[in-house]
């Protein structure tokens, strides 16, 4: 969260949310959240301890989620197996202002070097963000992770 482009007022979609590990800092930070998650028992459990705040919670797989119309963020560390279609579907959209999306260190490298459309070139740009060791995880992936950073070109 803290590496994020995300400032207080910016709209911001937690990915993936899960328990609201990145939920409740995006909230802290004075953002507007929508938080993402298609797990009922999670989304129900995101819900209660969320209700008296604005967090929005959704509840929807992510390969079916409709994009704000208004410009926002990403803030997210999403399922690695959907990591292609969510950036071919960011990518899509010129409202992202930035994505910090925490993914498998092998995509994220295939996507900084090869991404998916050619249209995002003259848009985005992807870059590598921090590694995140294992142990940052519950329970620790099998394989190392790191932050995509994608950032709006000329703004």
């Amino acid at each position: 969260m803290a590496a994020s482009a995300a400032a207080p007022g910016d709209l911001v979609l937690d990915i993936g949310a899960g328990t609201g590990a990145l939920t409740a800092p995006l909230l802290a930070s004075g953002t507007r959240v929508v938080a993402v998650e298609l797990n009922s028992g999670r989304v129900h459990e995101l819900r209660h301890r969320y209700d008296h705040t604005s967090v929005r919670v959704v509840r929807t797989d992510l390969r079916r989620l409709g994009l704000p119309r208004q410009r926002f963020r990403v803030v997210a560390s999403p399922p690695y197996n959907h990591t292609t279609a969510l950036l071919r579907l960011l990518l899509s959209n010129d409202r992202l202002r930035s994505a910090d999306l925490v993914l498998q260190r092998s995509a994220a490298n295939r996507l900084v070097h090869q991404p998916p459309g050619a249209r995002h070139s003259l848009l985005y740009e992807l870059s590598w963000g921090m590694p995140l060791p294992r142990r940052a995880f519950s329970p620790p992936p099998q394989a190392d992770s790191v932050l995509l950073r994608i950032r709006r070109r000329g703004r």
